[in-house]
């Protein structure tokens, strides 16, 4: 099933992986030689069918359950799936929830949950496989989001969660490099997966795509390359990053194209030596 082998012979954890941005990572660690335990919390189906494709193109996978907001499962996930795989190379924390609420409304059971699910869990997770992940001399790679870096209405709990993410992993990164483990993160940007249907309804993929610098929307397959590289030893030197995949999103000035049209209309050309400021 191996494209390079990046990752032949590393046992490799991947949480949420029954669906969405789990399910590429998932599938492109095996893709690479990996040996895959697939998390899922509520998505039985989607983490079976990722474990039969892994299976039938000749790699190894199984499925676990776990309710990451639960410490006692989030411990049974740590052991069932280092005794699967025989110990463990690489944790991805990957697994999260969100939702849309304004400030105002968001209440303390849900903001309790989203903080349990996507930073609780994933941290003692951590710390669960640390033993494992310190004798394979292993790494950790945390999935945040763009959210951590740029501000939305409506997802101030959420953004809250990732911006946590992100710190926690540059902290772990300088805490466990003396362990020989590395820690980095990701941080995706529009990559439409099934909840997006169930949060936006029909939306139009393509309109979508033209408002990011690249012209397009992201896959789950390019989130899953990015963990690769971070789990494999093309990025032996990088401890504490998080790698930004957004094509190129978080780069741009939202509000350049208004600027652009104000110099239009002062019959001022970009390219003939105006600077702006000046």
């Amino acid at each position: 099933m191996s494209h390079t082998g990046r990752l032949a012979g590393k046992r490799i954890l991947v949480t949420g992986a029954g669906t969405g941005l789990g399910s590429g990572i998932a599938l492109e660690c095996a893709r690479e030689g990996g040996a895959i335990a697939v998390h899922y919390g509520s998505s039985q189906a989607g983490a079976a069918k990722i474990v039969d494709q892994i299976r039938a193109a000749g790699g190894q996978a199984e499925a676990f359950a776990a309710d990451l907001a639960n410490l006692d499962e989030v411990a049974r996930l740590a052991e069932t799936a280092s005794d699967f795989l025989g110990g463990l190379d690489v944790l991805v924390n990957n697994a999260g929830i969100t939702f849309n609420v304004p400030f105002a409304k968001v209440t303390p059971k849900q903001f309790d949950r989203l903080y349990q699910v996507n930073v609780r869990g994933g941290y003692f997770l951590a710390q669960a496989v640390l033993k494992h992940l310190e004798r394979a001399q292993g790494s950790i790679v945390n999935i945040t989001s763009i959210h951590a870096l740029e501000g939305m209405p409506e997802h101030s709990t959420y953004a809250g969660t990732k911006g946590a993410i992100v710190a926690t992993t540059r902290a772990l990164a300088i805490e466990l490099a003396p362990l020989g483990i590395r820690v980095n993160a990701i941080a995706p940007g529009c990559v439409p997966v099934a909840n997006y249907e169930q949060a936006l309804g029909d939306y139009d993929i393509e309109a979508m795509g033209r408002n990011i610098p690249a012209g397009y929307v992201g896959t789950p397959a390019d989130i899953g390359k990015a963990v690769v590289f971070l789990a494999s030893e093309d990025s032996r030197f990088m401890l504490g990053q998080t790698l930004v995949v957004d094509g190129g999103t978080t780069s741009w000035m939202p509000f350049h194209d208004q600027f652009r049209q104000s110099l239009t209309e002062q019959g001022i050309q970009f390219g003939k030596g105006y600077v702006p400021g000046v």
